[in-house]
C-alpha cells in the first residue's frame, strides 16, 4: 500500500542535505548500492557524505537525490528488499535496462526523471 505522497518524497529529496540522503540510503539499501547508484567506485565515500565530512559533486548529488526518491517510494510501498530487487531488475519501461545502471550513468536530468516516474508507477501498483 502506497502511504506516502510522491510529492512529499520530492520535497524531502530537495530539502534534505546530502548527508541526510546518504544516511537514509546507506541504512536502507546499503553503502555499496548507494555508492554504485551515485556513480562512485569507492563505497567509503558514501560514509563520508553521511557524516558530512565530504560533499558530493553536482552529478553525484543529483543521482543521490533521485536515488532517495526512488528508494523511499519503493521501500514505503513494499520494503527495502523489493526496492533493491527493482533497482537491479531489467525494466521494459526503461528499454530493458536496470534502473540502477541508468541512475549510475545518468548525465541528463531527463534520464533521472524517467527512472523516478517508472518507480512511481511501480509503487502506485502497490495501492
Amino acid at each position: 500500500m502506497l502511504t506516502i505522497d510522491p510529492e512529499q518524497v520530492e520535497r524531502e529529496s530537495t530539502l534534505s542535505s546530502p548527508a541526510e540522503l546518504a544516511t537514509f540510503l546507506q541504512d536502507t539499501v546499503g553503502q555499496k548500492l548507494t555508492a554504485f547508484m551515485a556513480g562512485l567506485n569507492d563505497p567509503k565515500v558514501v560514509g563520508r557524505w553521511a557524516t558530512g565530512k565530504n560533499a558530493p559533486q553536482f552529478e553525484n548529488e543529483q543521482r543521490l537525490r533521485y536515488g532517495y526518491r526512488i528508494v523511499r517510494l519503493l521501500a514505503n510501498a513494499y520494503d527495502a528488499s523489493t526496492a533493491k530487487a527493482w533497482l537491479f531488475g531489467t525494466n521494459s519501461r526503461l528499454g530493458d535496462k536496470a534502473p540502477v545502471m541508468l541512475l549510475r550513468e545518468a548525465t541528463e536530468p531527463e534520464t533521472l526523471g524517467m527512472v523516478f516516474l517508472t518507480a512511481r508507477a511501480f509503487a502506485g501498483a502497490a495501492e
